[in-house]
């Protein structure tokens, strides 16, 4: 018995370890929106423009996941994260070297590639190292890690720019992961080996075929309306509406992130606690969805907030509900489509994020410059149970 409760613990130290690669990845995205005052001043854009530099990324991350998720599940786990680290490391250093708007956009369509192939790969960690009662809540510990990255890049990358300039913020966390590819393998080693991976070319063209993914791809995007607003238009907020300065924003954007983490723990012990009550690991994973959803109603109300600080409790509360409905989400793939295609399986729903995000960051900008953020939030209010009835009525949890 305390073999096997040591085996657990080494089990969860490991995909601990891995989660790191998820915190560096979110550190070296959200650099760009800590500090898009000083960059759209610099290079002369409007939110329309940055909304269009957000939309670089975001179409190359999703025209890149399933082929992250397809090379991930064929090379194995070690192998493709590696690459994938170090790839968007660079990336994120060559940002800080731009010295346009087509330099910036080349940048972040590359780290839009290399990114492509973290979630798919943390996916194929959480099935090969956790039971399945289990993987909602490392799916929470993966959402710590990206939390993490948020919580940590305002702060951080304020620090950097303030006293040195804005380009050694993202120089730092490029190669704060090329620091971590050693790490990583080291505790791989250490791990042992694992099952051979099963080629998925077969397995990928089933797949495809299967309703279920596609009403997945469907919720996913709905879900993560919020997500993408927070992330990408936090910081924007609180200096544009808010009336904060860039070093002001910094001690509140933290805020948000740490709520998410919060969530994602809260979403993923909910779900577990519903397994081991007895009720279906996709049915459990359904039922914190939908309550997350209700909770996400308050995020129309965030425009009314009386001061800054309201407006960020306005924003955690929002960033925590789909933070939770997210690592829900992201297990649903692993409960239904198994370990040989669990790296493309979350892959295709990385790709409807990036989707999402290509489309709807130009349109956030535009609505922005003319209409400010309220009706942003409303469409982010609703989404979530907009994605729950996705779920519900294509029968997709049975």
């Amino acid at each position: 018995m305390k073999q096997s409760a040591d085996a657990a613990r080494f089990r969860w130290l490991v995909l601990a370890v891995f989660v790191l690669s998820s915190a560096i990845n979110y550190l070296d995205r959200q650099t760009l929106a800590t500090l898009k005052p000083v960059l759209c001043a610099e290079f002369h854009l409007s939110n329309a423009d940055y909304g269009w530099v957000l939309s670089a990324f975001s179409l190359a991350y999703a025209a890149s996941a399933p082929f992250a998720g397809m090379l991930t599940d064929r090379i194995g786990l070690n192998r493709a994260i590696t690459i994938a680290v170090g790839l968007w490391s660079c990336a994120g250093i060559t940002t800080g070297i731009t010295s346009g708007l087509a330099g910036l956009v080349g940048c972040r369509a590359v780290l839009g590639v290399a990114e492509a192939g973290g979630v798919p790969a943390a996916g194929k960690a959480i099935h090969q190292y956790l039971p399945p009662a289990e993987r909602a809540l490392g799916n929470a510990v993966n959402q710590a890690g990206i939390s993490l990255g948020l919580i940590v890049a305002p702060p951080l990358a304020t620090w950097i720019a303030q006293r040195t300039d804005w380009r050694a913020a993202f120089v730092v966390t490029g190669i704060l992961g090329l620091i971590w590819i050693p790490v990583w393998n080291w505790m791989a080693h250490r791990a042992g080996p694992v099952a051979t991976p099963q080629p998925p070319g077969a397995a990928a063209t089933e797949l495809l075929h299967d309703p279920r993914l596609w009403a997945f791809v469907a919720a996913n995007a709905l879900s993560m309306t919020g997500y993408s607003l927070w992330t990408n238009w936090t910081t924007a907020y609180l200096v544009d509406v808010r009336h904060l300065t860039l070093v002001q924003s910094a001690w509140i954007a933290w805020i948000p992130p740490l709520f998410a983490l919060a969530g994602g723990f809260a979403g993923g012990w909910l779900s577990l606690r519903l397994v081991n009550r007895g009720i279906v690991p996709m049915q459990a994973r359904f039922r914190v969805c939908l309550m997350a959803a209700v909770l996400s109603l308050a995020t129309a109300a965030i425009p009314l907030a009386p001061t800054a600080a309201w407006a960020a409790a306005g924003i955690s509360c929002s960033i925590f509900a789909v933070s939770a409905f997210s690592v829900n989400m992201y297990t649903l793939p692993l409960d239904a489509f198994g370990g040989a295609r669990a790296a493309f399986a979350v892959s295709i729903l990385v790709a409807s994020y990036g989707a999402l995000q290509a489309v709807v960051s130009p349109l956030f900008g535009k609505t922005i410059d003319l209409h400010g953020y309220p009706p942003l939030t409303v469409v982010a209010a609703f989404t979530p149970l907009a994605a729950c009835a996705v779920l519900r009525f294509t029968r997709s949890l049975e």
